[in-house]
């Protein structure tokens, strides 16, 4: 499951000794023991492996392209999750993608919800090793829109300026404040994003003049794309004070997508450098051995040699076909399920998406079949209302998570007395954020400050826990 992916500009200043090094740094000083390397030192090699079969980092060079390409593996034995990222540096274009997968897992990024992208363009930052974004140096610090640039905000929201990043704009609330935490935010979209911040309701009047009231404002977050298929989006603060957590995931969400959906050479992908390097390889194999028959005084010995030689490279290039035989079987796996997902909808949506986000991965479509489910309950058999509703049921399968979720609180909180370790535990993992409040705890769903509800630290009522599954369920599933 692709979990990131992004093509970035880069300075002709980096070197392919720049390029390594920068890899070793980031391995090297993790702040995860577990997934550094041991051993980790590059001789200028242009084919090697380090590591073991759990973890390893294998670097690889396309000369005839001017292109290296690194690959860093790690399989967590305890679950057979498998994490895969990829650096492709393109010398000759001075462009550099960087792909990261999560192998066995459907909703891998959906259920990763501190997701951020990854910590080597912030290396390619610090080293200042990045292209800027037309007049924007690419930071992972906000841009505070104040009245000195307030030009440059305006031209973004009226279309006259572009650039090649999307825009996210964080206007201030009602009372003044940060919607979210900009800083964050600015850190979790470094590299795929510029964020501008307004740094005060005293300049709404300002914005709002300069670009006809189209401005976000009160909290609101709009994200401009450089695609102007996809033009402009907007989300709304919820929260009555402080930072709304839900608001800042559905923009980091929405950027991040965006990003992953970029279409890109196939020689910025792993497999696309491995098949090019195949490739050339069997080329000058046909080109040696078409020069060998010629050669007619070739003698036995040097026949034996060259046989000898084909030999080790047939089995190499065995390794690499396995390899990327594996790879394709993962991704032909994950079109498949799409594919089914299209498969089940028509050309003409049956209806459109508003305002609300989806907390995880096709929510909103399960509200909608439980809610046709449940109202073809009471639904008269043999009328047009009941053979509609059923045909919808019966075209379109759902996990029914939702479910799962109430039998699951049904059966944790039944006579519920104290929150175990446990307990806590198995909420957590139903998405519920767990905080104290007084004699109370706070369950917070899916990071939704609409949605939560309190229960005792001790309860006393044998109804207790019956009355919390109530609850819940009625306001949040």
């Amino acid at each position: 499951m692709l979990l990131f992916s992004t093509l970035l500009n880069i300075k002709p200043s980096m070197t392919k000794k720049n390029f390594i090094d920068l890899v070793i740094e980031w391995n090297q000083t993790s702040t995860y023991q577990e997934n550094i390397i041991d051993g980790l030192v590059w001789n200028n090699e242009t084919d090697i492996r380090f590591g073991d079969e759990n973890l390893w980092l294998h670097i690889v060079d396309h000369e005839e392209k001017n292109i290296t390409a690194v690959r860093y593996n790690k399989t967590t034995t305890e679950n057979g999750i498998v994490w895969t990222t990829d650096y492709i540096m393109n010398f000759n274009d001075h462009k550099m993608s960087i792909r990261l997968d999560r192998s066995y897992q459907e909703e891998a990024l959906m259920s990763y919800t501190q997701f951020s992208t990854p910590h080597f363009i912030t290396l390619l930052i610090r080293h200042g090793y990045l292209e800027d974004d037309h007049d924007l140096p690419v930071i992972r610090e906000p841009y505070m829109i104040t009245e000195e640039n307030l030009k440059l905000l305006g031209d973004v929201i009226n279309g006259y300026r572009h650039y090649n990043l999307p825009v996210i704009y964080v206007s201030r609330t009602y009372y003044d404040e940060d919607p979210v935490d900009i800083g964050l935010l600015a850190s979790r979209v470094k590299g795929i994003a510029h964020v501008f911040a307004e740094r005060s309701t005293w300049l709404d009047r300002h914005i709002k003049d300069i670009c006809s009231g189209q401005n976000e404002y009160y909290g609101a977050i709009g994200i401009y794309y450089p695609n102007e298929s996809i033009g402009h989006r907007r989300y709304l603060y919820h929260a009555e004070s402080g930072y709304d957590v839900s608001l800042m995931e559905k923009v980091r969400r929405a950027v991040m997508e965006y990003s992953n959906l970029q279409l890109l050479d196939p020689l910025y992908s792993w497999q696309g450098v491995s098949h090019s390097l195949l490739s050339s390889h069997l080329n000058r194999q046909i080109e040696e051995r078409r020069k060998a028959e010629e050669e007619k005084q070739q003698t036995a010995e040097e026949t034996e040699a060259l046989l000898e030689v084909y030999e080790q490279d047939y089995v190499k290039m065995k390794e690499q076909f396995d390899e990327l035989s594996r790879i394709n079987q993962a991704q032909e796996a994950e079109l498949m399920g799409l594919r089914r997902r299209i498969s089940s909808t028509d050309s003409q949506p049956l209806i459109y998406m508003g305002q609300e986000e989806e907390l995880f991965h096709d929510e909103i479509r399960e509200i909608i079949m439980d809610a046709i489910d449940d109202n073809l309950k009471n639904t008269q058999t043999e009328t047009r209302r009941y053979d509609v509703l059923k045909d919808i049921l019966d075209h379109n399968e759902y996990p029914h998570r939702l479910r799962e979720i109430h039998e699951r609180l049904k059966t944790l909180m039944t006579g519920y007395k104290t929150m175990s370790a446990p307990m806590r535990q198995e909420l957590m993992d139903m998405g519920f954020e767990i905080s104290e409040d007084g004699k109370h705890y706070k369950l917070t769903y899916r990071n939704d400050p609409r949605y939560y509800t309190t229960i005792s630290k001790s309860g006393s009522d044998h109804r207790e826990g019956k009355n919390i599954v109530s609850k819940i369920t009625r306001t949040m599933l």
